[in-house]
Formats: C-alpha cells, structure tokens, sequence
C-alpha cells in the first residue's frame, strides 16, 4: 500500500500568502517524481495556524528518493543570500500507511 507524508507547517497569518504563492509556484515540481500519487496543501480555516502539506507516494523509497533529489535541489536555493526566508516558523513531518481506502462510487 501506498505511504502519505504529511509535512505540518506552522505559518504566522502574514506570511499565508507567501506560503500559497511558493507552493503555486512549484506546484508543477513534484508531480514528475517516480512514484508520486498525489498533492494537497491545506489551508487552516480555523483554531490553528498550521498548514498540512499531503503527499502520497507508492512507497517509502520513492519519498526518500524524492527528498534527497529534486525536494532538495528545490529547497536549496540559488548563491548565499539568494534563497528567501522561509514562511513557516516550525514543521514536523507525520508518516503514515494507507491501510484502508474508498473513492466516489460512479453515478
């Protein structure tokens, strides 16, 4: 079954829009990644100021592929001073297995 990473970032209100707009920006980035399902951010609506980031990949090889290649290179910015202050103030990543799923039943 398929693993999901959940990257939880803590983002101050002023900052939600840089947030949306770097995400939009690369939003294209890992969608060409081997093994790679699917794609959410998640916007807090209320009680927190923590955005979800969910990923779904076929398994845990194809994540870490993925974060030691193109997540890194993506993150890594261009010469010192170059790469902008991230808008999270905090992250934590949750691992979880797909154990048990449903989609939409056709009309």
């Amino acid at each position: 079954m398929s693993v999901v990473k959940i990257n939880v970032l803590t983002v101050p209100a002023e900052q939600r829009e840089t947030l949306e707009k770097r995400f939009a920006a690369r939003a294209d980035a890992v969608g060409d990644s081997d093994g790679f399902e699917w794609f959410e951010l998640l916007r807090p609506v209320e009680g927190t100021d923590a955005y979800l980031v969910y990923t779904r990949w076929r398994d845990e090889e194809s994540f870490q592929a993925w974060l030691g290649g193109s997540m890194k290179a993506a993150h890594a910015g261009g010469a010192e001073g170059e790469r902008p202050k991230p808008a999270a103030s905090a992250s934590t990543l949750w691992s979880f297995e797909v154990v048990q799923q449903a989609a939409p039943r056709s009309a």
